[in-house]
């Protein structure tokens, strides 16, 4: 039988389902550059080290799939994507704001 208090110590704690989200090659420079404005593939290629077309693509997918990103698909010419920071990852910036008070 599962007490209270045995129940609220196996949730996760928010911080570090937050720091699962972002671990993984260039998702946390690629939150913190979207924090700045909307960010392009090809610019976050050159401002992020070693970061490759695979890992950079598989990081942004999951970004969004975890809501903390949203793609829009400028439909101007040239055609081009960019990628901005969804309600929820302006919600995250707190957080860290709140973090870097810690260290």
């Amino acid at each position: 039988m599962t007490t209270p208090n045995n129940a609220a110590s196996q949730e996760p704690c928010p911080a570090q389902t937050l720091l699962k989200l972002l671990s993984g090659k260039s998702k946390a420079e690629i939150f913190r550059l979207a924090t700045m404005g909307p960010v392009r593939f090809s610019s976050l290629l050159r401002d992020i080290p070693d970061a490759n077309r695979q890992s950079l693509s598989v990081a942004l997918r999951e970004l969004e799939e975890h809501g903390l990103l949203k793609k829009n698909i400028i439909k101007h010419k040239p055609l081009h994507i960019e990628y901005q920071l969804s309600p929820k990852g302006v919600e995250v910036i707190s957080v860290f704001k709140q973090l870097e008070g810690l260290v």
